[in-house]
């Protein structure tokens, strides 16, 4: 058995670094050896570029009775009023959105809330504003 050095020289260290550079650097790299059918074929000349996700009430993950839009204010109010807040009433939840740095328009909405009501949820917090949640699936 013969036993030789497994070590090369920087020429072919350099052409076996060209041969993997498409695994190594991705679909972008000159030379890429990656699947083509992997890259997002180009619009046509008269086409929009693709999305992956459609913007406005075509997006999914809207539960039925609410719009993306009321899903996103819905989420923006729930950010600012904490868990230790709920359940709490009007005072709690103002005092806890006040100490979570909630916007004006936030604090201002809180106040509005009729006082001696408890709320267990920022689901119940939002109908009493006046605005929809999803409506139950049968």
């Amino acid at each position: 058995m013969e036993r030789g050095s497994s070590k090369h020289g920087p020429r072919l260290d350099e052409q076996l670094s060209r041969e993997v550079e498409g695994l190594v650097q991705g679909p972008g790299a000159a030379g890429s050896r990656v699947d083509e059918f992997r890259q997002a074929e180009p619009a046509g000349e008269d086409q929009p570029e693709p999305t992956t996700a459609p913007a406005g009430d075509l997006r999914s993950g809207s539960p039925q009775g609410m719009t993306s839009g009321d899903v996103e204010e819905r989420s923006r109010l729930g950010r600012f009023i904490g868990l230790s807040a709920l359940p709490g009433d009007r005072d709690t939840l103002v005092r806890n959105a006040r100490d979570n740095d909630a916007p004006d328009d936030i604090v201002a909405a809180l106040e509005g809330l009729p006082a001696g009501t408890t709320y267990r949820t920022v689901s119940e917090v939002w109908a009493a504003l006046g605005h929809k949640n999803e409506t139950t699936r049968w």
